[in-house]
């Protein structure tokens, strides 16, 4: 007979929770990290040279595919010669009673009111103002 683990009350929740704040996480990151190289005419090979990894090395971390730990992204930064700007901001409340459904309606509500036509803005902080995200920034 194995021993059996219970899982305490909203234990799976807030693993829920992590698993999404992770893969947020990493999009933001990759997403800020392959743009600022776009601006500066920057390749993955450019960066696999800088870092002294191998090109698919490099393409392994920005596909998000994998844990992105901050040695890596250290790493990173420092062959860019970058840094991170964040920002800790508290969670958007969900609606009472946990509909999320409503919540996602009345977010894409919001969405449509606030928007201007992305193409009409050349930076994507520009872009990110327009409909109220705030992304993670890289300053050189």
């Amino acid at each position: 007979m194995g021993l059996r683990i219970r899982a305490l009350p909203g234990e799976h929740a807030i693993d829920d929770r992590v698993d999404e704040q992770l893969a947020s996480l990493i999009t933001q990151v990759t997403n800020e990290i392959t743009w600022y190289m776009s601006e500066r005419g920057l390749t993955r090979a450019d960066l696999a040279g800088r870092m002294g990894v191998s090109p698919g090395r490099v393409s392994q971390v920005l596909s998000g595919g994998e844990n992105l730990t901050l040695r890596t992204l250290a790493g990173v930064l420092a062959a860019l010669d970058a840094r991170f700007e964040m920002q800790l901001a508290p969670r958007e409340p969900v609606a009472d009673g946990g509909d999320v459904s409503q919540l996602i309606e009345q977010s894409s509500d919001a969405l449509i009111e606030d928007y201007r036509p992305l193409q009409q803005v050349d930076r994507p902080q520009e872009a990110a103002d327009a409909v109220h995200i705030r992304p993670v920034h890289i300053r050189h």
